[in-house]
């Protein structure tokens, strides 16, 4: 999930864990403890943009990063500040470092909870921004904090807080399976040969699905909003995996596909071949738009070596996505 959430998430753990004992210094450190685990982002600035990939997501949102550490910022802290319960400290950290991969698993990138295990938990339910997980959320985070530490009412803002914020994870579930049945009804009216179906929310929203569909030559995207009144329309986008050639047997290549589970599609444009990642959709919902998400152009080098530089996303494209989206979500 996006920064905001996940710092209201860790500050209404801290609250839970050491609110009545230290009060808003419980949620600061929260709040700080629910946004280390991002930083595996860094790796970016450090390594090719393959590994940068396969890190993120991966050791610091697992259970072993959560039982190793949680005691060491525990300490830390335990050191200078006034409360000095090690203990309390370390359970804060531990729950705001836990919960944060468990509601990270819902998003389509999902996360590597059981690391070292090649294991990436992916539930597919909510998109990584969704103001309506957040904003009552955080409104009864905020009505919390300007209660005392010891009063009832503070408690049970925060309660509330996670009371709607983890009802409305259960009923994205619920969603996700009826927009299933609905794609999956809808390639079976039309008599659709198919492997497998992938399923996400569209950006912000959980009132619009989208499903990626596996044929034999191409990949079949299609949208379902709850407002519909006409039957499901896919657009075909070829694989065109023939591209890569030789490529495929390159270990960044193979690497690639398998951060993509196997969802992807290869684009020659200027000469130039371009790596999309289906499972993230295109910039847009039109059927005529392949500017993918993720989107990257693959290089080699004179010396045989293989780069895959990430493509710049246009600010425009994001407007005019909102436009889209808010007209597809009223139905087709």
């Amino acid at each position: 999930m996006d920064s905001l959430t996940q710092i209201v998430l860790g500050a209404a753990v801290g609250e839970v864990v050491l609110g009545r004992k230290i009060g808003n210094k419980a949620m600061l450190y929260g709040a700080i403890a629910g946004t280390i685990p991002d930083l595996d982002v860094l790796a970016s600035h450090f390594t090719d943009t393959v590994t940068a990939l396969e890190i993120h997501r991966g050791f610091t949102h697992s259970i072993v990063f959560s039982v190793l550490f949680a005691p060491i910022f525990g300490w830390i802290v335990s050191r200078y500040e006034k409360y000095k319960n090690f203990k309390g400290w370390s359970w804060l950290f531990f729950w705001a470092f836990i919960t944060h991969p468990l509601l990270d698993a819902h998003t389509t990138w999902g996360t590597q909870l059981f690391w070292p295990f090649d294991l990436r938990l992916a539930f597919k339910s909510i998109f990584v921004v969704d103001p309506l997980y957040t904003l009552p959320f955080l409104i009864c985070l905020a009505l919390a904090m300007f209660q005392h530490k010891t009063s009832p009412k503070r408690r049970l803002y925060n309660r509330w807080g996670l009371i709607l914020s983890s009802a409305y994870l259960v009923i994205s579930m619920i969603l996700k399976g009826l927009a299933y049945m609905k794609f999956e009804n809808a390639l079976d009216a039309q008599q659709t040969i198919y492997t497998d179906i992938d399923t996400r929310p569209a950006p912000l929203t959980t009132l619009l699905w989208t499903a990626n569909v596996d044929t034999k030559d191409a990949y079949l995207v299609g949208y379902y909003s709850f407002c519909d009144k006409k039957p499901i329309t896919f657009y075909k986008y070829p694989k065109h995996h023939e591209y890569l050639g030789d490529l495929r047997n390159n270990d960044k290549v193979k690497r690639m596909i398998h951060i993509s589970k196997g969802w992807y599609t290869i684009t020659k444009k200027n000469d130039k071949l371009y790596f999309n990642d289906l499972r993230f959709g295109t910039i847009g919902i039109k059927p005529d738009n392949n500017q993918f998400v993720f989107q990257y152009e693959i290089q080699v080098l004179e010396n045989g070596e293989v780069r895959f530089i990430e493509t710049p996303k246009d600010g425009r494209d994001a407007k005019n996505l909102m436009a889209d989206l808010w007209l597809r979500i009223r139905g087709n």
